[in-house]
Formats: structure tokens, sequence, C-alpha cells
């Protein structure tokens, strides 16, 4: 039997705080971004015939209308999984944004408060390449749709047929069909046919994410996400059948992807590792998967308050809890991008749509960053009203000396022309 798992003592865990991009590919990327910003379609065209993506002379954009002929076409078994994912995701997302209100209070003199405003336009990338993700597509343009976004514009490489027609459900207003640093330029700053948006979202690769690092400065963006992580923390009660598929479900994704088991049970590592090797007989990306496995690592704590404490400190992707009282010890977990809680609680039921965000922080940023969601597409605008100038006089009185503390005298006289004469 193979040993995939190499075993960690808690104290050593390594620290998931990674640089998102290397220096090489955001040197490269800029270079792309800046052509794109001088030159627009022309550069954008270039880039993706250089790279593949078009073939010369292929159009950019996917209109509307391609979109609701790619739906169209599509068998009913399809349409319907993908129109049944798009409900519960937006389900999830038109209640989030539910939960945000506007608020109002009383200030001296008058009234402050703040609105809540969703922005103007927005991007969406969604992978391409070996694993087309229409997933993603619903995953960020429904969402913002929920947050009341009025564009929303798709970027996504050589789209597939249910790329287009998840598009065409998400109601978006084009496709992009490009990728990489260009497609993420054209969308920050607007090429012929597709305008500038104010915010740019979506899972990517070192490209993209170079990209959206280097176009943060213009306008919002949801992360910086590097490879996918998954941390499964079980116990002797788990099963070691499911905790193998859950960890390769996640190694297939990437060679670069970070498999870990947390646990209480030694034993276990062991009946993982023989579940590993059965299961990776007969799996056709078995190839990924092996090279992903060597990544990650099994470490083996005390009790269930010492693997909390490693799952935190690690603050993964995607957290697991399969142990007794999975509800319970899902409670005392504070850092995670999408949290999991029970043995049916498969981490694939939410890159599919049960309906939180796939789209989660990696990298130890979740200790400070939360999956996108619609906050992600709206601000919070605080506003202020005086009414009573009168009343106001406190709040007059205190600028006008805050300004002479702070030797900003243009603010303290701005101030003192609010004052009222005493009668």
């Amino acid at each position: 039997m193979s040993r995939h798992l190499r075993i960690v003592n808690a104290e050593d865990v390594p620290s998931f705080r990674r640089q998102p991009v290397d220096k090489t590919t955001l040197q490269e990327a800029g270079a792309i971004v800046d052509d794109v910003r001088e030159r627009g379609a022309d550069a954008v065209q270039e880039h993706s015939a250089r790279l593949g993506d078009l073939a010369p002379g292929e159009p950019l954009i996917i209109d509307r209308e391609e979109l609701d002929e790619a739906l169209e076409s599509l068998d009913e078994a399809r349409r319907d999984v993908l129109e049944r994912t798009a409900e519960r995701i937006s389900h999830f997302a038109r209640s989030q944004r539910a939960s945000l209100l506007e608020m109002e209070l009383p200030i001296p003199g008058g009234v402050a408060g703040h609105r809540v405003i969703a922005v103007e336009r927005a991007g969406c990338y969604a992978p391409g390449g070996r694993f087309p993700l229409p997933s993603s597509v619903l995953m960020t343009a429904l969402t913002a749709q929920a947050a009341g976004v009025r564009d929303v514009w798709v970027a996504s490489p050589t789209p597939t047929v249910e790329t287009l027609a998840a598009a065409a459900i998400a109601d978006v207003d084009g496709v992009l069909q490009v990728g990489g640093a260009q497609a993420i330029a054209a969308l920050a700053f607007g090429i012929e046919g597709v305008p500038a948006c104010d915010a740019v979202v979506g899972p990517g690769n070192r490209w993209v994410t170079a990209a959206k690092q280097l176009i943060s400065g213009f306008v919002r963006i949801d992360m910086l996400a590097g490879p996918s992580e998954l941390v499964v923390f079980a116990d002797e009660s788990s099963d070691p059948t499911v905790v193998a598929a859950d960890l390769l479900a996640q190694a297939e994704h990437d060679v670069d992807a970070l498999p870990i088991l947390v646990t209480t049970a030694r034993v276990l590592i062991k009946e993982v590792d023989r579940e590993l090797d059965r299961q990776l007989a007969d799996l056709p990306t078995a190839t990924t998967a092996r090279a992903a496995l060597e990544n990650g690592f099994a470490v083996v704590v005390e009790d269930l308050n010492a693997g909390i404490e490693v799952c935190n400190r690690l603050a993964p992707e995607h957290l697991e809890v399969l142990t007794k009282n999975a509800a319970e010890v899902g409670t005392k977990m504070r850092n995670y991008g999408g949290l999991f809680v029970g043995q049916y609680a498969a981490e694939v039921l939410g890159d599919y749509g049960a309906g939180p965000n796939h789209t989660l922080p990696t990298g130890g940023t979740a200790r400070s960053q939360s999956g996108l969601s619609v906050f992600d597409f709206l601000k919070v605008a605080t506003w202020m009203r005086i009414d009573d100038v009168k009343g106001a006089s406190p709040l007059v009185e205190d600028a006008v000396a805050l300004g002479k503390m702070e030797g900003l005298k243009a603010h303290a006289r701005s101030a003192a022309l609010r004052r009222v004469d005493e009668e």
C-alpha cells in the first residue's frame, strides 16, 4: 500500500500564509494589462490568439442571442440541473441581500445613516481550459444579479455550450470568450463592446490572480485566490471511504491543490491511505490527484480541542467537520472560507450550488476575509442631514475645535460658518 499522506506533528503544521502569485507572473501579467488598457480590443484579440483562446478573426464577444440559443440547445436533463442549481444560488444570495438593511439615527440637529447601493457594472470570470466551470458562471453572475447590479458580463476562455447556457440562465449581458490577464484587464478598463466594470470577481489561474491584483487599485475585486485547499477534521467515528473521496475531490482540481486530514485517530490515517489507493485505481484524474496528494499531509492531534486549534490556525478555503457532535464542533471553528458540518455535508455539494458561494479565500486569508457574496457588489454609503441648525451647535463647536487642534484652519472656518447667533 502506498503512503499518500505524510504525518506532520501538530506543532509543525506549516502556515498557509502564501503569496497568491509569484513575481514573474505578476510582471508578465502587468505587461498584458497595460497593453489592454492602452490598446483595448486589439490587444485583447492579439493576446488571446497568441495564447490559444481564439482563432484569428474569431469574435471576442458572444451576445445574448447566442447565449439563448445555447440554452435552447441543451437537452432537458442538463438544462434542469443548471436551472435548479441557479435557483438555489439565487435564493441564498437574495436572502443575504435582504439581511443587510439601510439605517438612520438621530445626531445633534439632524439625522445620519447609510444606504446600501449596488455597483452599476460587474465582470465575472469563469475558468475554462481542462475543466470548464459553468457552476462558476452561476455562482458569480447570479450573486451580482441578486445584489442589484445593472450590467453583468462574463469572461471565460473557450466556453462550452453549458457555460454559455449558464450565462443565459444568469441573464448576463454578454460573454467575452477569452481568459487570462487580458480578460481581467478588458473587464476592468472596458473595450469596444464591453463596458468598464466597477467590480471584477471570480476564480482563475495565476494569470487571472495576478491581473486582479494589478487592477485592484482601479476597481473592486473579491479576493486573490490561489490553489484550492481542503481540511477534513475527523475522528474515530469517521468513514475512511468518505474521507478519502473528499480529499480526492479536492486533489483532482490541480497539481497544486492542498488536501489535508486532521484527526484524533492515528489508525484513520492508515485506513484513509488504503482507501486512497483503492479509489485512485480507477479515477480518470488520478495523475493530477496523486501530484496534489504529495502537497498534502495528515495531522494527529490529542483531542478535539487540539484539532480545532490546528484547523483555526490553518484557516483553509474549505473545512469539513466529520467528527461526532459535528454541529457543536463546527461552532468552535472561526477561520475558514466555507464550513461543511457533518458527514453528509460534502464540500462538493457547496461546489455545485447548495446555496453558499464556492468562490472562497485561500492561503490563510480566511483569517480576515470571507467568500464571494452579494456584499462584494454593494457599497454601504453613509449620509447626514442637518435640519436644526441650533441643535447642531455641539457638532459645529467640536468641529471648529478639532480643526484648530489639527492645524487645519480651513476646516475650522468652514465649520464656524455654521454657527448661529444666540437670541
